[in-house]
């Protein structure tokens, strides 16, 4: 095989991936490996960067294996990651994260709610970087995590000299650069890519650290996605199982990486076809990924950020911060699925499938949910929500376990459309879902999207995330111009689904509840803390 290839790697929350692609976007082979997460206390949730590198080393060695070919055929290496905070001193050593001072965790993973006092601090600031971030900072982003750094764990703050989002920690052990993404820094650190200068430093004062930018040794303009950042340098070579003439891209956030995979393509055809297009990045959690000509803020959705995905190009994000996740608890907590073996997620569905076909419509009815169980990031953006769930019984067989796993679900569908709704109102006509991640493997969850939001559901023939880092890879290799037309090059539909009308009008009234039970937690909430 003698054409060129080029590797695309994406950080999950739990594993660490790696696809070979050839310059067409088709995926020669891939490998996956596990990383550790490690939650010492509630909310706190870190990670070792040490680690995820070796995950992310194995990934790549197996995934060129599985081609057959040699290393100088890998022309390009791409990195997306989650938006977790990676901590090193000034010998680009690990530093502690973690309260109790165990030296290998160094990584603040982007789930981590242990900032939330932080948070609420840079919402009441009232700064204009919020403008934005939807009028509200979140504790997933990066600012407050370096907050409570420096307000609890002062000594590993006195000693920082690198901070890093992970996709930028990955193309530094690759390629030795310090450059940060402008994807990075403009969705996760209120860098504002639009203007001259971009940082902020007065917000930065005021949140009682001036010196982050100094301490982190963050640079004063972001790098586009795609640059080219240099070579591998010989050790990351060596542990990759490359050769140093493969180019390393500058990266950029996992969930953007899907919305390159799946939006890049259409971005050729204009602003119109964009403003009925979003992308959704659905695995652990759902990024609602939106992309605009001009910039339109959006109370309670990330953005706009400029340049975050595409050159000349504004970005709204969506976030359900536990959607798959929110499925893997509602099983955890079921009796029932103690029994379960093996994928407990397909017996249920298929068991769901012969409910359905017997009750039709009557299915599970009489339950309802608010799937708000990690807070809400969109439309709301209150980390303090909690869910709800209505209708329970004593009923614990495997039935009531099917039961109430659908109307989970259909509550993940209509978060979605909560979301939809918020960006419409500002001028898109989103009729069309790109669904990546996850939940493509979850057939339930892709009926629902269709159904409950109306929408067509579009599936990409290539795992999207690990697709748009191998966008960005080829572009820095050469191989492409420009990473639009890498997009357009690279881009590839695997099937689309409908919405079915005849089930229109029940997902109209489960809306209607879905909206009735937030205003009901909402005043609740008021009387508990004027309780309190």
């Amino acid at each position: 095989m003698n054409e060129p290839l080029v590797i695309g790697v994406d950080v999950g929350t739990g594993s660490a991936r790696a696809g070979v692609f050839d310059t067409a976007g088709r995926c020669r082979g891939r490998s996956q490996h596990p990383i550790r997460l490690r939650r010492p206390r509630p909310e706190h949730a870190e990670h070792s960067s040490e680690d995820i590198w070796q995950a992310v080393c194995r990934s790549v060695r197996e995934a060129v294996a599985e081609v057959g070919v040699e290393p100088e055929a890998i022309r390009g290496i791409g990195f997306d990651a989650t938006c977790s905070l990676v901590v090193r001193d000034e010998a680009g050593r690990p530093l502690s994260v973690s309260t109790d001072g165990a030296s290998e965790w160094d990584t603040i993973v982007w789930l981590d709610h242990r900032a939330v006092a932080e948070a609420e601090a840079c919402t009441a600031s009232r700064h204009r970087v919020l403008d934005h971030v939807g009028g509200t900072m979140s504790p997933e982003m990066e600012t407050p995590k370096l907050m409570w750094l420096k307000r609890h764990l002062p000594e590993t703050w006195a000693r920082a000299g690198l901070f890093l989002d992970l996709a930028d920690y990955l193309t530094w052990r690759a390629s030795g650069s310090v450059a940060r993404s402008e994807c990075t820094l403009t969705c996760k650190w209120t860098y504002l890519a639009h203007e001259t200068p971009a940082w902020q430093q007065d917000f930065f004062a005021a949140m009682g650290i001036p010196d982050m930018r100094d301490r982190g040794r963050l640079p004063d303009r972001a790098t586009p996605i795609g640059s080219d950042l240099g070579p591998l340098t010989p050790q990351a070579a060596q542990d990759l199982g490359l050769s140093t003439a493969c180019r390393v891209a500058m990266g950029l956030i996992d969930a953007h990486a899907g919305a390159l995979g799946v939006l890049g393509a259409a971005a050729a055809e204009g602003p119109a076809a964009l403003d009925r297009q979003i992308a959704m990045i659905a695995g652990t959690s759902t990024c609602h990924m939106a992309l605009s000509a001009e910039a339109r803020p959006v109370r309670g959705v990330w953005g706009p950020y400029f340049g975050a995905v595409l050159p000349g190009l504004w970005l709204n994000e969506g976030g359900q911060s536990a959607s798959g996740a929110l499925l893997d608890h509602i099983v955890a907590l079921h009796a029932a699925a103690r029994d379960l073996e093996g994928n407990p997620h397909a017996a249920i569905t298929a068991r769901i499938d012969e409910l359905r076909a017997r009750e039709g419509e009557d299915f599970a009815k009489g339950l309802h949910v608010l799937p708000d169980f990690h807070g809400n990031r969109s439309p709301l953006a209150d980390p303090h929500a909690t869910g709800v769930v209505s209708g329970l019984t004593l009923d614990h067989s495997f039935d009531s376990l099917c039961r109430l796993y659908y109307r989970t679900a259909v509550a993940v569908a209509l978060g979605t459309r909560h979301i939809l709704d918020a960006l419409n109102e500002k001028g898109w006509r989103i009729d069309t879902l790109h669904v990546a991640g996850g939940h493509t493997r979850n057939p339930l969850l892709m009926e629902l999207y269709a159904d409950a939001t109306g929408c067509a559901v579009v599936t990409p023939a290539e795992d999207a995330v690990l697709l748009g880092s191998a966008m960005t890879a080829a572009v820095a290799a050469g191989l492409h111009p420009s990473l639009p037309a890498a997009a357009v090059a690279m881009s590839r539909t695997d099937e689309i689904r409908s919405p079915d009308p005849a089930r229109r009008a029940g997902f109209d009234r489960d809306y209607r509840i879905f909206l009735l039970m937030h205003e009901q937690r909402r005043a609740i909430d008021r009387i508990v803390r004027g309780a309190a």
